[in-house]
């Protein structure tokens, strides 16, 4: 149990930074709702969509590489300084051509009239790939509160400077004094520029770092840490295909093509409110990759991973419902022109509930080295997402991306699971995991029905949520008890 405390501590730590720095990003959702029509928030859905793409290639999987022989090499400066320096080179070149080439790329897009959105985002991709490496060295380390510090300064200078460019400037337009730093055309642009400032002001908090940059880097070391990386590379391509491919496409597959930046839009917004699902999986990642790899020498390690799962998939579960029992109030977190998506909450919520017990079920070719297996289960992945994206999006609009969204996770989950207990058997309690889930699933579903049949005044339906929510809690506690205390006894 002190190692499962220990995980949920620097869980929590990640989490403060992950968390409320993203929460306060996303709070930037309704700034944009409420300031942008459907259509210019879909530019910038659109735009995001691509740099997620980018940034897998910009690193490489060269963080999970760094993880991996930082354990195994005694001298984890080296490892660091010759992988730092590859990913500096990478990135300087890889940026160069994005801006050589800028107004090339804007036309492609169907943005002729806008190269300057290439040249800013070739800026912060380079930015943010040279800081991944420094801040998966804090993660190895184990500092997770300086970790936490610069992830929340950086967040905090994107809000700030969103804040001043779309609301505060706008609002004295009739001083001329400021039409040299704003211009009203610029319009979603600000945004970009304010990622591109916040993404250089983290970059300066690593100087020190550039001190280990080498030219002459250790040719055998870094050609084993890329063949290690490059099957995580070809996954991360896939899992973004999965992810963020539908939002890339979704303007070009829509039937009505008059409508298709506005159905991004939507659809885009209301994928922000499965924000607590999606953080908790994200910070829950920062903390549990470093450590699965700490305890992989240890005796019941095995065991002590199945405990997490049970675990992890109850948290998951009271996010889904807390969220759905709520979401007469979570829906005003986005411009009430975007409700009309809502229904493609759940499916979502459930989408990164798939991915989240995915990714806990991924550290067992990560831990045993077959990585080539994580880019096979991306790569099926992306194909269902691909064939199920243009298949459904033509006839079912945004609906559509959820649903594939949904079937690639569930099924990139269950294909993980079978081959993981073939080549690295965890004694995983399926039975568990389902029960706690489809409980879950059952309470919202019984609750929505109810409500619907029987309206409520506004205290009499909290109080009841609060049952719902107070009953799923007592019965998943007890299911999940009774197996992490026999484990708890094996262990002794």
């Amino acid at each position: 149990m002190s190692q499962i405390k220990k995980l949920a501590g620097q869980t929590a730590i990640y989490g403060l930074s992950s968390i409320v720095g993203r929460l306060l990003n996303y709070l930037l959702v309704p700034l944009y709702t409420r300031i942008f029509a459907p259509e210019a928030y879909g530019v910038v859905s659109e735009f995001y969509a691509y740099v997620t793409f980018l940034i897998v290639l910009y690193t490489y999987g060269m963080e999970t590489a760094y993880f991996h022989f930082s354990n195994k090499n005694d001298d984890n400066n080296t490892v660091y300084s010759n992988s730092f320096s590859t990913l500096v080179i990478t990135s300087v070149l890889l940026s160069s051509l994005l801006i050589l080439f800028s107004n090339w790329f804007a036309t492609i897009l169907g943005y002729a009239d806008h190269p300057e959105y290439i040249v800013w985002f070739a800026l912060i991709l380079a930015f943010d790939a040279i800081t991944a490496l420094p801040f998966a060295k804090l993660r190895q380390e184990n500092k997770a509160k300086k970790f936490a510090l610069i992830k929340i300064v950086n967040i905090s200078s994107n809000i700030g400077l969103n804040l001043f460019f779309l609301a505060f400037l706008p609002s004295i337009t009739n001083n001329n004094s400021l039409s040299v730093i704003y211009n009203p055309s610029i319009g979603v642009g600000y945004v970009f520029i304010a990622n591109l400032v916040s993404s250089f002001i983290t970059l300066l908090f690593f100087y020190r770092d550039f001190k280990l940059f080498r030219l002459n880097i250790n040719r055998e070391l870094i050609s084993n840490m890329l063949v290690y990386a490059f099957p995580l590379l070809i996954a991360g391509f896939a899992g973004m295909i999965n992810e963020t491919l539908d939002r890339a496409i979704l303007k070009y597959l829509v039937a009505d093509k008059s409508t298709a930046l506005h159905q991004l839009g939507i659809y885009s917004a209301c994928y922000k409110l499965s924000i607590i699902m999606t953080l908790f999986v994200q910070t829950y990642r920062y903390a549990a990759e470093p450590f699965f790899f700490s305890q992989q020498s240890k005796k019941n390690n095995k065991q002590l991973y199945a405990t997490i799962m049970n675990y992890f998939v109850f948290v998951c579960s009271l996010i889904f419902l807390g969220v759905m029992l709520y979401m007469n109030i979570a829906k005003y977190f986005i411009g009430e022109k975007f409700h009309e998506g809502l229904q493609v909450v759940p499916i979502l919520l459930f989408a990164n509930l798939f991915l989240g017990v995915y990714l806990n079920l991924s550290m067992w070719y990560k831990l045993s080295g077959q990585t080539k297996y994580g880019a096979w289960f991306s790569i099926v992945g992306a194909g269902i997402t691909i064939i199920l994206n243009f298949i459904l999006i033509p006839v079912m609009g945004y609906m559509g991306a959820a649903w594939a969204t949904f079937i690639c996770y569930g099924a990139m989950m269950f294909i993980s699971y079978i081959y993981g207990q073939k080549h690295y058997p965890i004694p995983y309690n399926i039975k568990i995991c389902l029960l706690v889930i489809l409980l879950s699933a059952g309470l919202w579903i019984t609750s929505d029905y109810l409500f619907a049949i029987y309206p409520m005044g506004v205290l009499v339906s909290n109080i009841t949520k609060l049952i719902v929510l107070s009953i799923f809690i007592m019965v998943s506690w007890r299911l999940i008890k009774p197996s992490s205390t026999t484990e708890l006894v094996d262990e002794q």
